[in-house]
């Protein structure tokens, strides 16, 4: 037997594939591969050739290049993108062509002309964290480009890849005088585009039991079958906040698919009848109205988890063949078993909803009183509280603080992979503890256990911004705002941004982030972030104006209290927001 000799060597692999490419092949074969084949003669392969790239292989429309130079493959990738930007012009989203581009520096093996291992991985990995038109590069790679591009470098932090054992940390390139992306470029009306997975919209089901009293039993069953989807991470799902935003309404199939950017929607009615229960649903092609799916389940009260597990796994089961069934056993994981004690959670999360924390404390409390080891119950009575401090900005007492942040203990300890627990728990004690390595800790484990969450995307951006981490911040509560268009926490997502972006310094995108949140509610995060970023920016009128609404608003709040309404990490950070918020007219 002869040992054979594995070639190795160090090189830099570029991986990409077009953006939503099986749904333009869905649309229109001929002209998607004619304009494929256009674009690759054209642009890509001469770009590929002049920076010295070679072309491994060829998958569709996806591209394994290798490079000697993490240099050329950059550059190769900034004139492709550019290329294709002008090439794009302004074509509609259905019919353009926008690559994802990844890019690694590390050590390949080589086989037949084929190249393999963990420099492979890596590159195409980055290419799935890539925006359509970007260009997503390893810190490997920027370590050996960074300062011989002509080229911005925005930090993502470190990413969770699938089947990389470690995360990387990984750099968004910014292209000087080039197109933005497509996303990026997008007015603020248009709609999403759809993902490239399949991708799922849960509408409020209609309540038939002819009490209103019920309706929170109705819209709590939609809630956690949203959260049930969620857990899949090849399935998109829009959040139950934007869902929301239909309820009540007379809706267009077709126009739900549109604006919230999914493929299919879920609609149904419960029925709930004294100890008995019917749930029907139907499962809609959002972009034909086709029904591909419906059904109806009955049973007792005691039995309604077992029904929910049936209509998540059904739904599943038809978008997503290919989930293992250990994901779907995930899936019929609930944080409690005693109803009466779901109900009392269930009138919570209504009531916040409502804008009323101290009525959702009481129910969170009946809640745990019920089931004492109910995460979420907990997690949700410690937010509750914190809402309480975030709106008006003035600290809560010190008994308040201390029972949020032991029922933020408590919800850590008993959520295991629950991660919304995880995430409303860690905020708690970022924001009120100040234990911020923590916080950091369990926000990430959150959006690891449950990428399509958009509470743990929300608090993993006022956590990284607690930490003075205003890119990761800033990163974070855009994955949020995808996840979650019409979400109401789209308010507290733009308050966040703005006060990142003071952080970074660029206060005319910050104080165009507070405005945006001002223009759907007012309260002393937003106002504060206008008035700071606004005089910062050298607008002092209307950081004086931001001010005086703030007093108005709550005449007991002042500049120094922004050390506990905004208690980031670094001492230095605390100061510049409280002498900014000085400076615009706040006293002392």
């Amino acid at each position: 037997m002869t040992d054979e000799r594995i070639e190795r060597r160090l090189a830099a692999i570029l991986a990409a594939d077009v953006a939503g490419y099986c749904r333009m092949m869905g649309q229109n074969e001929e002209r998607t591969l004619t304009d494929l084949k256009s674009a690759r003669r054209t642009l890509v392969d001469p770009a590929i050739a002049a920076h010295r790239g070679r072309i491994v292989k060829t998958t569709g429309d996806g591209l394994l290049v290798e490079f000697a130079s993490a240099v050329d493959a950059v550059r190769c990738a900034i004139e492709l993108q550019a290329s294709m930007a002008t090439r794009n012009g302004d074509l509609p989203g259905d019919i353009r062509l926008d690559y994802r581009v990844g890019i690694h520096v590390g050590d390949i093996i080589i086989d037949d002309n084929d190249i393999f291992g963990d420099g492979v991985n890596i590159a195409a990995r980055l290419e799935g964290v890539a925006e359509p038109g970007g260009i997503c590069i390893s810190d490997d790679a920027h370590r050996q480009v960074r300062g011989k591009i002509d080229a911005g470098f925005h930090d993502m932090g470190p990413q969770a890849l699938k089947n990389i054992a470690e995360p990387i940390r990984a750099w968004q390139i910014r292209v000087h005088g080039a197109a933005s992306a497509p996303q990026a470029a997008a007015s603020p009306g248009s709609p999403p585009a759809l993902p490239d997975g399949p991708s799922i919209a849960v509408l409020p089901f209609q309540n038939m039991s002819g009490d209103s009293e019920q309706e929170y039993f109705a819209d709590g069953m939609v809630e956690d079958i949203i959260t049930a989807l969620s857990r899949f991470k090849s399935l998109f799902v829009i959040a139950r906040n934007s869902s929301f935003t239909y309820k009540g309404k007379a809706i267009d199939i077709r126009n739900v698919g549109r604006e919230l950017g999914v493929r299919y929607v879920l609609e149904g009615s419960v029925r709930k009848a004294g100890n008995r229960v019917r749930i029907t649903a139907q499962l809609i092609e959002a972009a034909s109205n086709r029904h591909l799916w419906a059904d109806k389940f009955d049973g007792g009260l005691e039995d309604i988890f077992d029904l929910q597990d049936q209509v998540t796994s059904a739904v599943v089961g038809l978008i997503a063949p290919r989930l293992e069934m250990a994901e779907i056993e995930r899936a019929r994981q609930k944080p409690t078993e005693k109803l009466d004690s779901y109900d009392h959670y269930l009138r919570g999360m209504t009531a916040l909803y409502g804008r009323s924390p101290p009525e959702a404390y009481a129910f969170f409390k009946k809640a745990i009183e019920r089931d004492a080891d109910y995460a979420a119950a907990h997690a949700m009575l410690a937010w509750s509280l914190l809402m309480q401090q975030a709106v008006r900005g003035l600290p809560l007492s010190g008994e308040s603080r201390d029972e949020a942040i032991r029922h933020a203990r408590l919800a850590s300890r008993l959520a295991d992979e629950d991660a919304f627990s995880l995430a409303r728990a860690g905020h708690v004690l970022t924001y009120l503890g100040h234990e911020y390595d923590l916080g950091a800790s369990m926000v990430q484990q959150a959006v690891e256990f449950n990428p399509n969450l958009a509470t743990a995307w929300y608090s993993r951006g006022w956590v990284m911004l607690l930490c003075a981490d205003g890119a990761s911040s800033v990163e974070s509560f855009e994955k949020m705002l995808r996840l979650s268009p019409l979400d109401p926490l789209k308010i507290g997502a733009w308050s966040g941004t703005s006060w990142a972006l003071f952080l970074l310094e660029r206060y005319e995108e910050g104080r165009a982030a507070a405005l945006k949140a001002l223009q759907q509610n007012t309260d002393a995060h937003s106002l504060s972030a206008l008035a700071a970023n606004a005089v910062c920016g050298g607008h002092a009128a209307e950081a004086q104006q931001a001010v005086a609404r703030i007093l108005r608003f709550n005449p007991d709040f002042r500049s120094v209290h922004a050390r506990e309404a905004f208690p980031v990490r670094l001492p230095d950070a605390r100061e510049r927001i409280v002498a900014a918020l000085r400076e615009a007219g706040l006293p002392d």
